[in-house]
């Protein structure tokens, strides 16, 4: 069957998905990390194979381990499933519950978007991990993982399809797509599917963006700023931004520029740029910041801040107050996370009060920004948009609401003419 066809049925399955029980969804999750736990021999001689391939090709080392798929990442899978069954169900949850007038009762209820496109890069944890949030979230969902992770992307679906069927949810609830074409043609595919969640490269999400009227979920930019503030902690400083920008340097939640105060600057740099150097980090900067250290590259300004490195790369600038690295944050970031380093609690408030971004943090590292560190049991991305989801979207993100009215033979007319009147009253 065509990815139309196929993706037009699960749409008129979506409704019985949805109706699942909680019980039932919760037995398909433990259900899948038996499976891939009795089967994880099978899966991981197709993912030897991927890496063959992936270092015949040249990939970088960094490709290459997200790639990866090991003893550990199996075990953080059937662990995250198993942590993703022990949750709450997301659907059915009474979100208002008002009586409009004697007898006339109004619900807001949780339920699940429908049918959802996910497309992530090639990490074939993510394919266990988002199947296994729509599956609790009670949503259809197509899935199409990067083309380095084809066969174990394969296996691990395979595996992942039959403990769902055996589990007794609906057939074809789940989908796998593998061409590349074949977005494509998901992409215009506005009546069956209800929303697509891109995860990859900045031009890879601008693409799907500009190329679908199907509503989409998710960042193009990960442009993550820390702030020196002049009361910060600086022996806490240092390590705080070495695990933001080495410690995954490719994600999008890792620091790509760090704000210093200039009353600290002369004594702070150094001991930040010693630090990262020795972490292997290149450090850019603007003229104020070479005045005080030796940079790599050309002195940046302007537009130069809207890079985002992805790698073992940073920028530094010197701001004259918190006010100014707000908007320089503002003006330059994407709206992702971005942190403050202080012990002024005036000082912190007022970041967080006039920074515009999904995650905004105080003496912590930007790398918290994940549905899993917040509790959501993983992600299906990030969301630096302000409908719907913000933020690491886990199950919550997954759902969205229905009104229900309960009555016993209103009709309108009689409000209209005056015979009855509301009184809109909450109910515990």
């Amino acid at each position: 069957m065509s990815v139309q066809g196929s993706v037009h049925e699960m749409k008129r399955i979506a409704p019985g998905m949805a109706a699942v029980s909680g019980e039932m969804k919760n037995r398909a999750l433990l259900a899948v990390a038996e499976a891939l736990s009795e089967k994880k021999e099978e899966l991981f001689a197709a993912n030897t194979a991927d890496l063959k391939k992936a270092a015949e090709n040249g990939l970088k080392s960094a490709v290459l381990g997200r790639l990866k798929f090991d003893e550990h990442k199996l075990a953080a899978c059937v662990e995250g499933l198993k942590q993703l069954a022990a949750l709450p169900d997301p659907v059915g949850r009474v979100l208002l519950d008002r009586e409009l007038d004697e007898g006339l009762e109004l619900r807001r209820v949780s339920v699940p978007i429908g049918v959802i496109g996910v497309i992530f890069e090639a990490r074939p944890d993510a394919m266990i991990q988002i199947a296994g949030l729509c599956i609790k979230s009670g949503n259809c969902a197509v899935l199409k993982g990067g083309r380095e992770a084809t066969e174990t992307n394969r296996a691990v679906f395979g595996v992942i399809r039959d403990a769902v069927a055996a589990a007794g949810l609906p057939a074809n609830c789940l989908l796998q797509v593998s061409a590349h074409e074949e977005i494509d043609e998901l992409l215009k595919l506005d009546r069956d599917v209800d929303l697509i969640i891109p995860r990859g490269s900045n031009a890879f999400v601008r693409h799907i963006m500009e190329n679908t009227k199907i509503p989409v979920l998710g960042h193009a930019d990960g442009i993550c700023h820390i702030y020196v503030d002049e009361k910060a902690d600086q022996a806490q400083a240092v390590p705080l931004i070495i695990d933001a920008k080495t410690q995954y340097p490719a994600a999008c939640n890792a620091v790509e520029t760090v704000l210093v105060h200039q009353a600290v600057s002369v004594e702070f740099l150094p001991v930040l740029v010693k630090a990262l150097r020795d972490a292997g980090v290149t450090v850019h900067g603007d003229e104020a910041s070479a005045a005080i250290v030796t940079l790599d590259g050309p002195c940046l300004s302007g537009e130069d801040y809207r890079r985002e490195y992805g790698d073992l790369e940073i920028a530094l600038r010197i701001v004259r107050d918190t006010d100014e690295a707000i908007d320089h944050i503002n003006t330059f970031g994407s709206h992702h996370t971005d942190a403050i380093l202080t012990e002024d609690d005036a000082a912190a408030e007022h970041f967080f009060s006039l920074v515009d971004s999904a995650g905004v943090y105080r003496n912590c590292s930007t790398r918290f920004a994940d549905g899993f560190r917040y509790g959501f049991g993983a992600e299906v991305g990030i969301s630096t948009g302000k409908i719907h989801a913000r933020g690491p979207v886990g199950l919550e993100g997954l759902t969205t609401y229905r009104y229900q009215i309960t009555g016993h033979g209103q009709t309108v007319g009689d409000y209209a003419e005056g015979r009855r009147a509301f009184h809109f009253r909450d109910l515990p």
